[in-house]
């Protein structure tokens, strides 16, 4: 055979295999520091300095101890299980994640572990290209065998939230040390790359040897984030050390943050004892749950001279809906009639007024306080999505923006009860002596389960209304381990709960809402509803490829969930409630959808007065 033949064979087969290997593997998009759920310009270009509401100025050192979120004790540290209560603040502190989520944007991610990130034009891969500075606490580089590591882990020994998230997610390959692809089953699911970006990074020769099913015990894991875990105190205290040599404080996402040498958290059983602890100077902000405790917990010359702080953080940030939700699979309220009448019965003007110091807002969405909520009459784009489900839905859905029912706060509430009982009286309900019964002769009765100290103040005038007109309401106080077991077993009628809200809901809502999740002991669909024009909007919701098109689903959705009265809703605060001691500076820009305290940073180790705060302030460090 002649060897220029031969050559030129050998090059034909060589550009044949390459076209063929060419044509199998996805476009790529260009690698980018930054992702958006719908590919829209992030915020922050390539190359920004700092997130708006950090200051870059911020002086380190000094300390802050708040208390936890959680109530009671923690039983280990990782945040990462669905066991007991772990550490919340472990995610961010210690373990960072492959992108950071911005707090002023509906959902963008920015490079942090990972520098840069490279999402498939088909959406059925998203490439990770891993910062070469990044390391654990040991020195030990982050390798894409951790980030593989991690995944599989989460997967199998995490949380169930992380299996329902990361379900699309096909095949994990490290493409070299420093570079990992996720392979996708399906390109429908939009905010799954940026959900993967949020995941932190485990060291593998760390856990290989531990028990993160456990959630770790008390040992303080080895990390690669901006703080370590430097003492735990069985389970009421934990304290956090700055490291001061960390791989990622001179990146954008960082500059500004962690600016405390030591973070406490402080852990209590009861939230009125967290307030007297406060109050006593035991440690240094508090964020409060009840509004008698915010309204008059913190009064006395501490917040009369500005010692002592208060206000309502982060007001724009989107609010757990909340509110009492009845198990739509018990008889009982199986007919939307019987719904709408029980929900025209609990008196919000009172409670909020007689009880709660008119501090809260009603709830009227599922996703208050948030562009989600429908708030206005469907449009032509909203109208299109819901009229294939007429006939499945309520009518009202197509002609009446939701408000849930309202009073003149006096405490009688005779013209709603009139109307209740015409609603009641059409579902087959009839008075019998002091009772409404149906058609069998059994009376109108219902248990709502709870666990919580307090609730039944709200409950008890709910209790008076019902009972008037021949319903009986029974409330049954149970242990907490009791209650999470009936909880995953269904086996309530109704109970109080909250669905988290964000501006850029996905997967999730299949947790929330979904026919799949209904008796799902892992999953939070507490209201066990299966309806199948529900499951149909939520995946439209997933699937939407612009985000005025996920808007458009997400108010069909809020529209349809409302007019069913699947809940009674309750009500929100105008943003985080929080009391604090007087020492610490804060940038002239609020983060808008958190309470940022990262961004804090010490102005004096004891509590100044306004005065006092307003003349040490009184610099170009952008601080308010």
């Amino acid at each position: 055979m002649r060897l220029d033949f031969l050559c030129s064979f050998v090059s034909t087969l060589l550009c044949s295999t390459l076209a063929l290997l060419l044509a199998n593997t996805p476009a790529l998009a260009a690698p980018q520091p930054s992702l958006t759920v719908y590919g829209e310009p992030a915020k922050y270009p390539s190359g920004f300095s700092h997130f708006d509401y950090a200051n870059p100025k911020a002086p380190k050192g000094g300390s802050l101890k708040r208390s936890a979120i959680e109530i009671g004790r923690f039983d280990h540290v990782l945040p990462y299980i669905d066991k007991g209560i772990g550490v919340s603040q472990i995610d961010g502190w210690v373990y960072s994640p492959l992108a950071q989520r911005s707090l002023d944007e509906p959902y963008s991610v920015y490079g942090l572990v990972a520098e840069q990130m490279e999402r498939a034009e088909d959406g059925l891969s998203l490439r990770f290209y891993l910062n070469p500075k990044a390391r654990f606490a040991d020195g030990e580089p982050i390798t894409a065998e951790d980030v593989r590591y991690t995944f599989n882990l989460l997967m199998t020994q995490g949380s169930l939230r992380f299996r329902t998230l990361f379900a699309d997610v096909k095949h994990v390959e490290v493409e070299g040390p420093r570079r990992v692809r996720f392979d996708f089953s399906s390109n429908q699911n939009r905010t799954l790359p940026l959900d993967l970006a949020t995941l932190p990074v485990f060291p593998e020769h760390w856990w290989k040897t531990r028990d993160f099913a456990n959630g770790g015990g008390y040992e303080a894991p080895l990390g690669s984030g901006p703080y370590k875990v430097s003492k735990i105190n069985s389970g009421s205290t934990i304290t956090f050390q700055r490291d001061p040599d960390w791989w990622g404080k001179d990146l954008p996402v960082s500059r500004g943050l962690y600016n405390f040498d030591q973070l406490s958290l402080e852990y209590f059983g009861d939230t009125e004892v967290a307030r007297q602890v406060l109050r006593g100077g035991a440690y240094d902000f508090n964020r409060e749950f009840s509004a008698t405790g915010y309204t008059i917990g913190y009064n006395g010359p501490a917040l009369d001279d500005g010692r002592l702080q208060r206000a309502h953080l982060a007001k724009e940030a989107p609010q757990i809906a909340q509110g009492y939700v009845f198990n739509v699979q018990k008889p009982v309220f199986q007919d939307r009639r019987v719904r709408r009448a029980l929900a025209m019965l609990w008196d919000f003007e009172w409670a909020n007024r007689q009880m709660m110091r008119n501090l809260y807002i009603r709830q009227q969405s599922y996703f208050s306080n948030s562009p989600l909520a429908a708030t206005q009459l469907p449009d032509a784009q909203e109208l299109a999505i819901l009229e294939p489900l007429r006939g499945q839905i309520p009518d009202e859905v197509f002609t009446q923006v939701f408000k849930a029912p309202t009073t003149d706060g006096s405490g009688m509430i005779r013209d709603k009860q009139l109307q209740a009982l015409a609603l009641l009286e059409d579902a087959g309900w009839k008075p019998k002596g002091d009772k409404l019964v149906n058609a069998a002769g059994e009376p109108l009765e219902f248990t709502f389960l709870n666990a919580q100290n307090g609730l039944e103040r709200l409950l008890l005038p709910y209790k008076r209304n019902l009972a008037q007109i021949g319903i009986t309401l029974n409330i049954r106080r149970i242990d907490s381990s009791q209650y999470v077991n009936r909880i995953m077993a269904r086996d309530y009628d109704m109970i109080v709960t909250g669905f988290p809200v964000t501006t850029s809901p996905g997967m999730e809502l299949y947790n929330y809402f979904g026919s799949s999740a209904a008796f799902d002991p892992g999953a939070n669909n507490y209201i066990v509803l299966k309806n199948p024009a529900v499951d149909t909007l939520i995946t439209g919701l997933v699937r939407a490829t612009t985000q005025e098109q996920m808007l458009s689903y997400a108010h069909a959705l809020d529209r349809v969930l409302q007019w069913n009265y699947y809940w009674i809703p309750n009500y929100y605060p105008p943003g985080t409630s929080a009391a604090w001691w007087n020492r610490f500076g804060r940038p002239a820009i609020e983060a808008s959808n958190d309470e940022a305290l990262e961004t804090w940073w010490e102005v004096s180790p004891t509590p100044l007065t306004n005065e006092q705060m307003k003349a040490r302030l009184n610099t170009p460090r952008g601080a308010r």
